[in-house]
């Protein structure tokens, strides 16, 4: 029944969202045990992974950037290489009404789940304490779906459960959402359970510090003010907390990278048993010539490849030195002459659908060609990348040499498949903010960064970066600042009489 608040037209998506096909009755009859929250719950985790919103929320951070070019150019793909949308964009209205649904999902779910309705239930005891961690975790995900319309949109509507029954939410302005998101996670930190003790791909209180902190590390993009010491405060408190890095960079995305609990600390599960091309299948199969053999699943669909300044940020375009340099260069050229040409730019295999020993996945499925790859939101090594920059831009509360540290353990793993190995070490005087935003692109490319990593450096519009077809020229070029944002669709500006756009647009 909740799932049914998700069934609305791109054409009125506020007007639909915020109105819940759910009266008090036919809530009552489905809200009767713990099972059935849990359940509901799951709704809302199922949006975030089997609805469209990773990959068009990938194609948003990706392809504006440097570090993807579309062979298709559909679905808004290649006006996001050339920072050229506009609020009539289609693709532009699909992460917003992704996120907005799972807000809605996740604000009605926090309805159900409070005191007066518990106890009308009969609800007591452990089961009111264990409802309540579910709404602890539908908050986290609501906090985590605003992130990202504060992040790529600006001055999103803001819906909570308690304007859930009003036709038309508010709009709130960027730096009074960063306040509501920020007073939520540190009201979860006391309320969500203990590091590495919830189920897999649900969230605990490092999840809520890992958001945070990366909130805080582009806190002067969304309020003007910059929030590094408590970046670094919220780090520390996750490095404190037992995780440590892979060992093996490759081991990061396979099929079987639930493995990988030391250093994942949120994730959109997958699982092959479940029938949807809207999973980490287009990160396995996108990739431009990689073969089955290699991908663990069938042929490349050739969609999309890297721009040749990204294979220009590592020692060479082979793993031989640096382990995570992936690429795939067999029948593609280093340039991109033609975006839409298949075999312009390297691509890369870092998304393979087999086992850490190289066995394919069961395929539980009547497809035979669904991934399981589960993905990072956010994993240690983006945290020890976030301490070092932090300290850099003169953060309290950490130290250049632990940042030092930190980075080449990052580095000790890239190089030698070990995070205490020495090889990949730089000095001191080489930590810089510049290599940080580099090595932030050799070790999460592909991991939906790359468009908040430039804002925040002022280098997504501006002509202090260029990479092939920035602006739809070849050599690259400057745009207007105003992409650093995307605007909100006009669909929705024409139904919310609240909404107004942001300049530019």
């Amino acid at each position: 029944m909740v799932l049914a608040i998700a069934t609305f037209s791109l054409h009125s998506c506020t007007d639909d969202l915020e109105k819940v096909p759910l009266n008090e009755a036919t809530a009552d009859v489905h809200f009767t045990s713990v099972t059935a929250y849990k359940q509901s719950l799951a709704g809302a985790y199922s949006r975030m992974a089997y609805s469209t919103f990773l990959r068009y929320y990938w194609s948003m951070q990706e392809y504006s950037t440097d570090m993807a070019v579309s062979t298709w150019n559909d679905g808004g793909d290649g006006i996001y290489h050339e920072l050229a949308w506009s609020a009539d964009s289609p693709a532009i209205a699909n992460v917003y009404t992704s996120a907005l649904t799972m807000i809605t999902l996740c604000n009605d779910f926090i309805n159900q789940s409070s005191d007066e309705l518990l106890t009308k239930r009969g609800f007591f005891g452990a089961d009111v304490a264990e409802i309540k961690k579910f709404q602890a975790e539908a908050r986290y995900l609501r906090a985590y779906c605003f992130w990202i319309l504060m992040d790529c949109y600006g001055n999103p509507p803001f819906p909570t459960e308690k304007t859930l029954a009003k036709s038309y939410p508010p709009q709130i302005k960027r730096a009074d959402l960063f306040k509501f998101i920020e007073s939520e996670l540190k009201e979860l930190d006391v309320l969500l359970v203990e590091p590495k003790t919830n189920e897999l791909g649900r969230p605990d209180k490092a999840a809520a510090w890992a958001l945070l902190s990366r909130m805080y590390l582009n806190a002067r993009v969304y309020t003007g003010e910059e929030r590094n010491t408590d970046a670094i405060t919220y780090c520390n408190k996750i490095i404190n907390s037992g995780y440590s890095l892979e060992s093996n960079y490759a081991w990061l995305m396979l099929g079987d990278n639930h493995l990988n609990t030391n250093e994942f600390i949120f994730t959109i599960n997958y699982d092959n048993t479940n029938k949807t091309w809207y999973s980490t299948n287009f990160l396995a199969l996108g990739p431009a010539g990689v073969p089955a053999s290699i991908n663990g699943m069938s042929g490349s669909w050739s969609a999309f490849r890297f721009t040749q300044q990204v294979p220009a940020l590592f020692p060479s375009a082979s793993p031989t030195i640096d382990k995570r340099a992936l690429f795939y260069t067999t029948g593609q050229t280093l340039e991109v002459n033609k975006v839409t040409t298949s075999t312009d730019g390297y691509s890369a295999y870092k998304y393979r659908n087999v086992k850490r020993d190289g066995t394919p996945l069961t395929q539980n499925n009547s497809f035979g060609n669904l991934s399981d790859i589960d993905f990072p939101v956010f994993r240690l090594a983006e945290i020890y990348l976030t301490y070092a920059e932090a300290v850099l831009r003169g953060g309290a509360g950490g130290s250049n040499a632990t940042a030092l540290a930190y980075i080449n353990k990052i580095r000790g793993r890239a190089y030698a498949n070990n995070p205490s190995s020495t090889s990949g070490n730089i000095s001191a005087a080489a930590l810089t903010l510049d290599f940080i935003l580099d090595e932030r692109a050799r070790e999460l490319y592909w991991e939906t960064h790359r468009r908040t990593d430039l804002v925040r450096y002022n280098k997504l519009t501006t002509g202090t970066y260029l990479w092939a077809w920035k602006g739809g020229v070849k050599a690259g070029t400057a745009v207007d600042s105003k992409y650093n944002l995307f605007p909100i669709p006009t669909s929705d500006l024409l139904v919310n009489p609240n909404l107004k756009q942001i300049d530019g647009f």
